[in-house]
């Protein structure tokens, strides 16, 4: 590892972050400021008025901090012990892989298992947890995850699994991140209640649906050109009236919701 361009990196990075912070710092204090504001009896309210399903979920609290990472880089060296495939790199952060002889991911809608695939096939597949399958495209999404953490919709951290009618797989994309480090530790992560509460109070939350789970990852907070910044992030799992399941993304340090580019996936595949 380059310590020097390492720490150079860092220090830009930590430069822009300092304006970055103090802004965020302020504007989380209004944000949370309106939803105490409106009161936990408020929030109870408009959940029983639109029908909405939530159990509250206990709440430990718990130091957080930022996380900074650099775009990985592939090799043909770091790629020799993946077999039965030909690659192709493109700007050697995105990786191309096709099969050269079937593996079966899939006997049917419902029915699939990747765990073998990425423990055999994919460089450091162990690393990636399936967020979706669209059986329509016949693909499989799946996010890297750092500390047991998701990070949620990174280009940079990203693989896509494609399979044809037999459900055996033609090709895959991949991106990665490494050399993570936290920082600016912070003690007052908000709550997997005060996440539901600020989709309450936008209006986010449908009528008549239900809050299935909350769960902690990470989003990007600030992109350079080979490092990202990422900030704390609740996915709020919520599953409406005709049973399609929506996704709500919340940073827990601000308390804004955040919104990601629906053609994120597609940027993978170009």
């Amino acid at each position: 590892m380059d310590w020097n361009r390492t720490k150079t990196i860092f220090i830009i990075v930590f430069s822009i972050l300092n304006v970055f912070l103090y802004w965020l710092y302020l504007d989380r204090q209004m944000s949370v400021g309106n939803m105490q504001s409106l009161g936990k009896t408020s929030i109870e309210e408009t959940l029983a008025l639109e029908n909405i399903t939530y159990d509250p979920i206990p709440f430990t609290k718990k130091d957080v901090s930022y996380l900074s990472a650099h775009i990985a880089t592939f090799s043909n060296e770091s790629l020799k012990g993946l077999s039965n495939q030909s690659f192709v790199l493109v700007e050697k952060s995105r990786l191309l892989s096709h099969m050269k002889k079937a593996v079966k991911v899939t006997e049917g809608k419902g029915e699939y298992y990747f765990d073998e695939f990425l423990k055999k096939y994919v460089l450091h597949g162990e690393d990636y947890v399936l967020w979706d399958v669209d059986e329509e495209e016949q693909s499989a999404v799946f996010f890297q995850r750092v500390k047991n953490e998701t990070i949620f919709y990174s280009p940079n951290a990203m693989l896509v699994i494609h399979w044809g009618k037999d459900g055996e797989v033609t090709h895959y994309e991949q991106s990665m991140l490494d050399e993570f480090l936290s920082f600016n530790h912070k003690k007052d992560l908000l709550s997997q209640d005060d996440a539901v509460s600020s989709l309450v109070t936008r209006g986010y939350l449908k009528p008549d649906s239900t809050v299935m789970q909350v769960k902690s990852g990470y989003s990007t907070l600030v992109q350079l050109t080979e490092t990202q910044v990422f900030a704390p992030t609740w996915n709020v799992q919520v599953k409406l009236k005709d049973g399609t399941i929506e996704n709500y993304f919340i940073n827990a340090i601000e308390g804004k919701v955040i919104e990601f580019q629906s053609d994120i996936v597609e940027e993978l595949k170009e």
